[in-house]
């Protein structure tokens, strides 16, 4: 079983963090586009149904965004863990390089599709 040095976690960590901050900042900006529609607002009813719409979307978007961000704190929390980049699925070691671009995952890729 392939075991990530020090160098690896270091990488991984500083993703990890850079990572929060995003996704923090994320959040802010979709709390911020899902507030509530007056309905005293002037505008058209197309222009209306327009706004929900894009309303809905903003408020999943923000759902995956503290989905993502406490899974990002887990993985914060597990990273000198000697089992962190280990699928929970199958056992084997998570690619450094899927960690690095999905630092939330838990996953390998054949277990995640």
């Amino acid at each position: 079983m392939e075991n990530m040095d020090t160098k690896q976690r270091k990488e991984i960590r500083e993703k990890i963090e850079q990572a929060i901050d995003e996704t923090g900042s994320n959040i802010v900006d979709l709390e911020k586009l899902t507030k509530p529609i007056a309905p005293d607002n002037a505008i058209g009813r197309l222009s209306r149904m327009d706004a929900i719409g894009t309303l809905s979307i903003n408020q999943a978007a923000l759902a995956d965004n503290r989905r993502k961000l406490t899974l990002l704190h887990k993985a914060q929390g597990r990273i000198d863990d000697p089992e962190f980049g280990i699928c929970v699925d199958c056992g084997e070691p998570i690619p450094v390089g899927r960690i690095l671009i999905m630092p939330e995952s838990n996953l390998c890729v054949h277990c995640a599709a």
